[in-house]
């Protein structure tokens, strides 16, 4: 299901300024390859949110080959630091090229393993916690994540509507983790959260 029409998804890509060559590149391999990146709407937002906030630690479940972290490290606040997390060394591998092109691997410390054990074992508090992991674990994340956020902190979610998932009829695990997420996020009474129908629906949640 489409979640912004496909005229209104262009009109908005076509007001983007170039973006530099490293992000080009990224996703372009991005969609030769099917691997999901955030796109550079979203991107966006996590650059302005970095800024808002002045963001000096930020904490990223789910880095894949590093597509948000470049995002960040245009908004984050000088001598900040973006931890990356993934499962897969391959990743972590092709991270460290993007991120030696872009000329940010001072800000970065990628980490491999389970990203909310990672999570577990860094102490708080950040001011940015990005959530893109699996999505039956989403749930999870927001329990753990919340607790690591300073006050006025943000939880950034993505994917939070799930392709039009979470008005159909689908049952699967990761439906219901993306539901049950949902309700967390606005029901939790340490949070302001907004959902943007952005791509496919981002989760911004302020720590109050």
């Amino acid at each position: 299901m489409e979640i912004i029409n496909s005229d209104i998804d262009r009109y908005l890509n076509s007001l983007i300024p170039p973006r530099d060559a490293v992000l080009q590149e990224m996703e372009r391999i991005g969609k030769e390859n099917g691997f999901p990146i955030i796109g550079p709407l979203v991107g966006r937002l996590l650059c302005q949110l970095a800024q808002l906030i002045q963001a000096r630690r930020i904490f990223e479940l789910g880095s894949g080959y590093g597509y948000s972290a470049v995002w960040f490290s245009k908004g984050i606040h000088p001598g900040g630091k973006i931890i990356c997390t993934d499962g897969a060394d391959e990743n972590a591998h092709k991270a460290a090229k993007f991120f030696e092109k872009a000329r940010i691997t001072g800000l970065i410390d990628y980490r491999v393993g389970d990203a909310l054990s990672l999570l577990d074992r860094e102490p708080g508090p950040f001011d940015i916690i990005l959530n893109d992991i699996d999505k039956h674990e989403y749930p999870e994340a927001f329990k753990k994540a919340v607790p690591k956020l300073r006050r006025g902190g943000v939880l950034i979610t993505d994917n939070v509507l799930w392709h039009g998932s979470v008005v159909s009829d689908d049952k699967e695990a990761s439906t219901r983790g993306v539901l049950k997420f949902n309700q967390l996020a606005y029901q939790s009474p340490e949070v302001f959260t907004t959902i943007i129908p952005l791509r496919d629906g981002v989760a911004v949640s302020m720590k109050l």
